[in-house]
């Protein structure tokens, strides 16, 4: 027998198991190689063995070696390697043992396990991190109950409560988080004042037999399924997912009761503190639609509360907007879409209902044709006799003047965009607002020759730059539009065959073009749109002191802070990501302490990195998502920066911050 207290025994035994670990290795046994590494007290060669074995016990084993026996630097470089061989959970495995939390939470981000990386990023201190992990896995898979048990109880913890309800509130009362989730939910019930609801989780708790302090632990992650198909809100079949935003899921699905197909339209902003603007439009939405019944309207079928979900009846033949991409059509055509948009509009005006943002992506066909209007998400409800809250709503294409410039919106807005749509079917070009006389070349009768000057004066009419100037309501318009014969024939002089797909990418003296989403206006003379990458950009002139600015918040990084896009020396500009949000100048609102700290937090970071804003003020910061967010200085660099940051802080401090903590 090999006796332990001789060193000479111990190093053969080593080398004995050195041996066998590559032998097997040979043999493609990776797991026992891994084991007999480990035996050798190789506990990197373990690790790598253990991964392409697949044995995260042997693996666990290596990992807790490592942290012991390896210097901190070097485990970490153990680590390193793994996330570039794509051993991502291991890697993430080894981070979380050595407290490198951050660094655990990207590597189980890239594993694909949302759970263990919101855990690693609230042990990071980093829970606003670890609620958009969640949420990324809820908005892959709407049936994770898992994940928003965990999102819910995570927003519980950090005071989200109103948050918090609303993540627990939508797991299915099939799945097993539904008994965990409810002793939570019921807790948040009562403290919010919603005593009702806490009666009915308690006693729903009761019918379960769940006891007040069920254990919250989160098991794997379910879903109801029909023949391998996920069922949404227990009726609707999914097909397919049609499109994904950052606050929305739109999928296709067949209603189990009916069998027709429809649109299932799932809200999904649920990051800790944001997506309040985003559900309260989701939820405007839903109001316009059930008060606006109208053929010309794509029709509500359900709501559904748990989702929230809009469920609306499937449009098979497209949006206007792909239709434009393909084909010229006659100007018959165009006003009869124009008419049936009109048609909408008035019964929408009628109920006090402004759309906001009409353009060809929000005008949808039935499969006979007929155009029905969609997406009221940006409507606003009230007496339209008055105007609409101010701020640039829409897409700027289709948007009026007043609009533009951030002016309230109004009936007269919602005609404009009718124009606008209107002349872009019947010349192939953009609309822009007509000041009383068009260019020889703008004119819609210098596209086709069978337009006459009586057709350009209605559309100049649709297209004036006065409010007062255009049509008194949409049924003034429609009759406008009916009382000239418009041509039959497609026109020849500006259709292409060129897909809109297939055009050439923009040349880099083409890629900035007129902004198509102002913002609040404040960043006019700077802002542009990056055709390249379908983004708004402030485009400023670049010097010695908007470079060293440039650089320190490029130094920083933080979300908080303006991010730098590009300094481009040889065309001496400098470009910058625009604030989103409103600014508090616009809409006063008292913040919470810990929201006001990040904020601080973040200013603090510039200053120690060598930079400063120098205009601290409301007109400056934005909020947005649930967090404050500092536009870019409008206003040359002072060298008194510094300073006036600290003492504008303390202002803001007095001006936003609530005296109870809550916003």
């Amino acid at each position: 027998m090999t006796n332990p207290q001789n060193p000479n025994d111990d190093e053969e035994l080593v080398r004995t198991h050195a041996e066998a670990s590559r032998r097997l290795e040979v043999e493609c046994d990776f797991a026992g190689a891994a084991r007999e590494a480990l035996l050798a007290k190789d506990p990197r060669r373990a690790i790598r063995l253990a991964t392409l074995g697949g044995d995260e016990s042997t693996a666990r084993q290596a990992i807790d070696e490592l942290a012991m026996r390896l210097p901190s630097p070097a485990a970490l470089g153990v680590a390193s390697d793994l996330t570039a061989r794509g051993a991502h959970r291991y890697a993430a495995l080894l981070y979380a043992r050595l407290d490198a939390h951050d660094d655990a939470a990207a590597a189980f981000a890239l594993a694909g396990s949302a759970l263990d990386a919101a855990e690693s990023y609230e042990r990071a201190g980093k829970p606003a991190d670890a609620a958009r992990a969640l949420e990324a896995a809820i908005r892959r898979n709407a049936d994770d109950a898992a994940a928003r048990f965990a999102l819910g109880s995570l927003l519980a913890r950090h005071g989200r409560v109103e948050q918090a309800i609303k993540a627990l509130q939508q797991i299915d009362p099939s799945v097993p988080e539904r008994r965990q989730a409810l002793p939570l939910l019921a807790r948040a019930f009562e403290q919010t004042g919603l005593l009702d609801a806490a009666r009915e989780a308690r006693e729903e708790m009761e019918r379960l037999g769940v006891t007040p302090d069920a254990k919250a632990h989160a098991p794997a992650p379910t879903k109801t399924t029909n023949a391998g198909g996920v069922v949404l809100y227990g009726r609707y079949d999914v097909v397919r997912e049609i499109a994904t935003s950052a606050h929305a899921r739109l999928v296709e699905a067949v209603d189990r009761i009916t069998g027709e197909r429809v649109a299932v339209k799932i809200f999904a902003g649920l990051v800790e503190g944001a997506g309040r603007d985003a559900l309260q439009r989701f939820e405007r939405e839903a109001r316009a639609l059930e008060r606006l019944r109208h053929p010309n309207v794509v029709p509500l079928q359900q709501y559904v509360p748990e989702g929230p979900a809009i469920v609306l009846a499937f449009m098979r033949g497209g949006s206007l907007a792909d239709k434009m991409q393909s084909d010229a059509m006659s100007p018959a055509r165009a006003v009869e879409i124009a008419l049936l948009v009109l048609s909408a509009l008035g019964e929408a005006h009628r109920l006090g209902i402004l759309h906001r943002d009409v353009k060809p992506a929000n005008v949808l066909f039935d499969d006979a044709g007929t155009a029905m209007l969609s997406d009221f998400g940006a409507a606003h409800l009230g007496d339209v006799s008055s105007t609409a809250t101010a701020g640039a709503i829409g897409t700027y294409a289709y948007m009026a003047p007043e609009q533009r410039i951030g002016r309230p919106a109004e009936i007269a807005s919602d005609l404009y965009a009718v124009g606008a749509i209107l002349y872009e079917l019947v010349t192939g070009e953009g609309a822009e607002p007509y000041r009383g006389a068009w260019d020889a070349a703008k004119a819609p009768s210098a596209k086709n020759d069978e337009l006459t000057s009586e057709h350009d004066a209605v559309i100049a009419k649709f297209l004036a730059e006065l409010p007062a100037d255009r049509p008194a309501d949409a049924f003034e318009a429609r009759r406008m539009l009916s009382s000239l014969r418009w041509p039959e024939k497609v026109p020849a002089v500006w259709s292409t065959e060129t897909n809109a797909d297939e055009r050439a990418r923009p040349t880099e003296t083409e890629r900035l073009c007129p902004p198509k989403r102002l913002g609040d206006g404040r960043d006019m003379a700077s802002l542009r749109h990056d055709e390249w990458l379908d983004r708004e950009v402030l485009v400023l002139p670049l010097d010695d002191d908007s470079l060293r600015r440039a650089r320190a918040f490029a130094r920083v990084g933080h979300p908080v802070l303006p991010t730098v896009l590009r300094v481009d020396r040889a065309a001496q500009e400098l470009w910058v990501a625009p604030p989103l949000g409103v600014a508090l100048a616009d809409a006063p609102r008292k913040v919470r302490r810990d929201v006001f700290d990040r904020f601080v937090a973040a200013i603090q970071a510039l200053l120690a990195s060598g930079g400063a804003h120098g205009y601290i003020d409301l007109q400056h910061v934005y909020w947005y998502d649930g967090e404050l967010e500092l536009a870019w200085p409008r206003k040359p660099a002072s060298p008194d920066a510094a300073a006036n940051d600290a003492a504008a802080l303390e202002n803001l401090a007095r001006q936003i911050v609530a005296d109870d903590g809550m916003d």
